[in-house]
């Protein structure tokens, strides 16, 4: 089933966040799709039960956040991410997978993941994690942060060859931005810290990540990690 009628949010609210549900068990992209059309502000604009119908579908209703299951018949959600993540104007994955080993997690955030959470997170965690990745930021679950900077530690994790060279291109300010980042600060709270408005951090974060060749956040934090910016707590 899918819906790409833009239109109210429940009771009348304007749709802030269209969101798509890829899983292919139906019972698990209904109760996704209930929790999501619980929120005023949330829209259900698509459903697919594997990684082809996905890509397809998300070029066609042009979603915010897409909720992507990783283990799936066919094409599986990784590379769907991968090939969504590559379009023109993107939206935001956010992987939903009962699975937290360390390979899952890299290639999903390598491929363009914006966020990565475990299926078994409480709805309310779920709407948050929704909402960040949204609002462009990058969500992961604590088990997956701690293990994603265990990789680093021990070299599991590398970045682009080419973005080393790259982070030359970043201005002094775009590089306090990416050092931001890479400590999980938000958007308010890197322009709290840098005495800078909100809209200009984002027009920075837009800068690096261009500069870098980078699809997201979290692969600017594989970067910064990897290039010895930041050091692993």
């Amino acid at each position: 089933m899918h819906r790409d009628e833009a239109g109210p949010g429940r009771g009348g609210a304007a749709v802030a966040v269209r969101v798509m549900i890829v899983d292919d068990q139906v019972m698990v992209r209904a109760g996704l799709a209930a929790i999501v059309a619980a929120q005023a502000d949330f829209e259900v604009v698509g459903e697919a039960g594997d990684g082809a119908v996905a890509v397809g579908l998300a070029a066609q209703v042009r979603p915010d956040v897409v909720l992507m299951d990783v283990r799936m018949p066919g094409m599986d959600g990784l590379a769907a991410t991968e090939r969504i993540a590559a379009g023109a104007e993107p939206p935001k994955v956010l992987v939903l997978t009962t699975f937290h080993q360390d390979a899952y997690v890299f290639r999903a955030l390598q491929a363009g993941a914006s966020g990565f959470l475990l299926k078994d997170a409480e709805p309310a965690e779920l709407v948050a994690a929704i909402r960040v990745v949204a609002a462009g930021e990058a969500m992961l679950s604590p088990v997956v942060t701690r293990g994603l900077i265990d990789a680093f530690a021990a070299g599991a994790v590398t970045a682009a060859p080419q973005a080393g060279n790259r982070l030359a291109a970043l201005t002094p300010r775009e590089r306090e931005v990416l050092l931001g980042v890479a400590r999980g600060l938000s958007n308010a709270e890197i322009g709290t810290e840098l005495g800078i408005g909100v809209g200009t951090v984002k027009a920075h974060v837009y800068a690096v990540l261009s500069k870098l060749g980078v699809a997201s956040r979290v692969q600017a934090t594989i970067v910064a990690y990897d290039l010895g910016l930041v050091r692993p707590r």
